[in-house]
């Protein structure tokens, strides 16, 4: 049985302008995780990010406030069907919030994809942040 995550984060004194562009700039993909990431603004165009580890299409795009994409690690079974992935950002105070859907996330991965989201971007976020 597949999994859906769920997860909010608060990033401070940013705005979800900010976020956005962090996520859908490839350049600012890149730097602020520390793996190669390709995408587009283009609905219907594939993406990657770490370095290929992960693969997806962007379905659906509100400039600075959601981003909906199909996702899949190399380490989903050929049987896996693609994950659905939805960031939403908020506006709170002097901060940014995301809410962020991870639905049909493969049991077998749900764990690693979990922590994963924390490990591998919203704490280097904070770190990409903290230095700008």
């Amino acid at each position: 049985m597949a999994k859906t995550i769920l997860q909010t984060v608060v990033f401070k004194n940013t705005t979800p302008e900010t976020l956005y562009e962090i996520y859908m700039d490839a350049k600012k993909h890149s730097e602020a995780t520390g793996g190669k990431a390709k995408i587009s603004s283009k609905i219907g165009s594939s993406y990657s990010a770490w370095d290929g580890y992960i693969t997806g299409k962007t379905f659906q795009l509100v400039k600075g406030k959601m981003i909906l994409q199909s996702w899949r690690s190399s380490d989903f079974k050929s049987s896996d069907l693609d994950s659905t992935f939805i960031l939403q950002f908020e506006k709170k105070g002097n901060d940014a919030v995301v809410h962020m859907v991870h639905a049909n996330v493969p049991d077998h991965q749900a764990a690693g994809v979990k922590s994963g989201w924390n490990d591998f971007y919203w704490t280097p976020w904070k770190k990409y942040l903290a230095k700008k």
